[in-house]
């Protein structure tokens, strides 16, 4: 399906340069060609960034596994991840590299999520049997990762307080709201698809955790401004840096050479990089030339006019070319949101909900290129189908968050 996907970029690129050509915009060749020089550079920029972030997380995951935490974190959570991730042994260190994927996306940590996120997808290409093809526990752990769940969001919320935002942390209830059914419906989808029976332990853990979401909420509603912005950043940075010393902490009670052993798990940083840069420019090129051809204002007015036939309320269409470009490429759907705050005011409806749908899920196709590449899988099944449904849950949920709370 990603091929699919890629060639229809260009396809379209090519097609609205040849209309705009004949109603004499003789340009947009020259713009079309820099925006492939540019988004190249850009996407290997990226690359080198992420070197450094990469090589010392995977140094001290190298630590993590040989002093025996990753281990224990498998044990601790195989009840759940047994049912959810039936192809991964009992107490295999994949297991521990997902949960911490998954926890550093919840707190919106995502330097630190991408490089465990890699390395569990290493993992799990080592219990892979057809190497050039996604397994079902890759594809889950992918679909589950592309929802986005996240708890506190940091970025947003700072963004909204630099347009000068009355209350730039209200966003955080609906926005949670929204970003667990993004979550909560990939991973149904997923089990349907892989005929997972919903057990009382799996049942129990989806109950145990809407009850967490919820009570979260309740508590968060709570703080006021200045006590949100403080206790989210507060914890995530606790639990980030407790995580790390966690690590050296175990691995030098259990003599681990701690040194020694974050330099050969670092190594591997560097190594999975360098695999990932074709990958990357491959899907920044693609989704470049799909912006700036003018596409994305076709479909967004089109798109608008449906509604506005059918007697809807169209005040969201202001924040329907991020929910398009989200799913695509984080940094273009951060730009979109950031145009709807300088163009309608971040207190406004319009501005509410573009933060909503930036927080709901997470750019799938950027996610299932990078990660799939770093492990050479080329065949990638129903991922980026069911990535992008459970996207569009999460953009449809973010939009009626909006209108519940902010219209």
């Amino acid at each position: 399906m990603l091929n699919w996907i890629w060639l229809f970029f260009f396809v379209v690129a090519f097609t609205m340069a040849v209309v705009n050509t004949c109603l004499g915009d003789v340009e947009v060749w020259s713009r079309l060609m820099n925006t492939t020089f540019e988004a190249s550079a850009r996407a290997f920029e990226i690359c080198l960034g992420l070197t450094g972030v990469l090589t010392f997380w995977l140094g001290l995951m190298k630590i993590g596994e040989q002093g025996g935490v990753i281990a224990k974190f498998s044990r601790l959570i195989n009840p759940v991840f047994s049912r959810i991730f039936p192809g991964i042994p009992a107490g295999h260190p994949a297991q521990g590299s997902i949960l911490m994927n998954v926890s550093a996306n919840m707190l919106g940590l995502d330097n630190a999520a991408t490089p465990m996120g890699l390395k569990a997808m290493k993992e799990l290409q080592e219990l892979n049997h057809r190497k050039d093809t996604a397994s079902d526990a890759m594809i889950m752990f992918l679909v589950l990762n592309t929802s986005g769940l996240t708890i506190i969001p940091i970025s947003i919320m700072m963004y909204r307080a630099q347009f000068g935002a009355a209350n730039p942390s209200d966003i955080f209830l609906p926005l949670l709201l929204a970003t667990s059914c993004s979550s909560l419906g990939g991973l149904l989808l997923c089990c349907l698809k892989q005929r997972i029976r919903m057990d009382k332990v799996l049942i129990s853990f989806l109950v145990g955790a809407a009850a967490f979401i919820g009570g979260l909420s309740y508590f968060f509603a709570t703080l006021n401004e200045e006590q949100l912005k403080l206790y989210s950043t507060l914890v995530s940075n606790i639990l980030l840096f407790g995580c790390i010393m966690l690590f050296l902490g175990i691995g030098a009670y259990k003599k681990v050479p701690l040194f020694s052993t974050f330099v050969d798990g670092a190594k591997e940083g560097f190594q999975t990089v360098v695999t990932i840069i074709p990958y990357q420019i491959a899907m920044f090129v693609g989704i470049s030339l799909f912006r700036e051809c003018g596409a994305l204002t076709y479909i967004t007015d089109g798109l608008g006019w449906c509604f506005e036939m059918v007697g809807m309320n169209t005040d969201f269409v202001a924040g329907l070319p991020c929910a398009i470009l989200k799913p695509l490429n984080g940094a273009g759907a951060r730009a979109m949101m950031l145009d709807v705050f300088q163009n309608y005011g971040v207190d406004s409806f319009q501005g509410h909900v573009a933060s909503i749908i930036q927080g709901s899920t997470d750019t799938t196709m950027y996610v299932l290129a990078v990660y799939f590449g770093s492990v050479g899988i080329k065949k990638f099944r129903y991922a980026a189908g069911y990535g992008l449904a459970a996207d569009l849950i999460g953009i449809v949920a973010a939009i009626t968050m909006g209108y519940i709370f902010f219209h």
